[in-house]
């Protein structure tokens, strides 16, 4: 029988895919798999592909973050979106900027779907929460200056009446060098360490 934490997660995500609230963004929710789980990931935002295949991180920074579990964690992909829930700051895709690049969501798309993430720890009670680049770091932790201050650090935080531990990981894009020159190498390596020996991503992937 699924534990009734379980049972309201599926219910959570079902209702979840149907949000249409922000008429700029581009539906369907991206979302992952309905997993009860005391470790919650948190990116920005899909790219444009993320919609197309039904799952976040489906394209080539997800092709990197998961080589960072595999390496640092010891789960693979499948193990990774088995058990950890993965939620967003925004979960649709926001479109394309006029000069290229994908848009950063506005300020009031990010409310808008801020209620979907308060209720997912109102219902899972994370341990540990991973934002994933600098937008979803933000919203754990607003008075962020550069990446070098938080990377490899681990915080404790209240967010939306839950206490948690917070390590942030930089975004693995492709466009991106931080991860992959010094110090962000290093710096990605401790943060990795710091959640691959948390006791809620050991209770949820062992």
């Amino acid at each position: 029988m699924p534990s009734d934490t379980q049972t309201r997660i599926e219910k959570h995500v079902t209702r979840l895919r149907c949000c249409r609230r922000c008429l700029d963004m581009h539906p369907p929710p991206v979302t992952g798999r309905p997993v009860s789980s005391p470790v919650l990931l948190v990116g920005q935002a899909p790219g444009d592909k993320e919609p197309v295949l039904g799952r976040p991180f489906a394209w080539t920074a997800g092709k990197t973050l998961f080589r960072w579990f595999a390496t640092h964690g010891g789960i693979d992909e499948e193990r990774f979106r088995s058990t950890i829930y993965m939620a967003a700051v925004c979960r649709c895709f926001p479109g394309k900027n006029p000069g290229g690049g994908d848009r950063v969501p506005a300020d009031e798309e990010i409310v808008a779907c801020s209620a979907w993430m308060e209720t997912e720890f109102k219902l899972l009670q994370p341990k540990l929460v991973i934002p994933v680049g600098k937008l979803a770091i933000r919203q754990f932790l607003p008075e962020i200056g550069k990446l070098v201050d938080v990377i490899g650090h681990a915080f404790r935080v209240s967010y939306a009446g839950v206490e948690c531990d917070v390590v942030p990981l930089p975004h693995p894009s492709g466009a991106s060098p931080w991860h992959r020159t010094e110090p962000g190498v290093t710096l990605v390596r401790r943060a990795m360490e710091r959640v691959a020996a948390h006791p809620a991503f050991l209770a949820a992937t062992r």
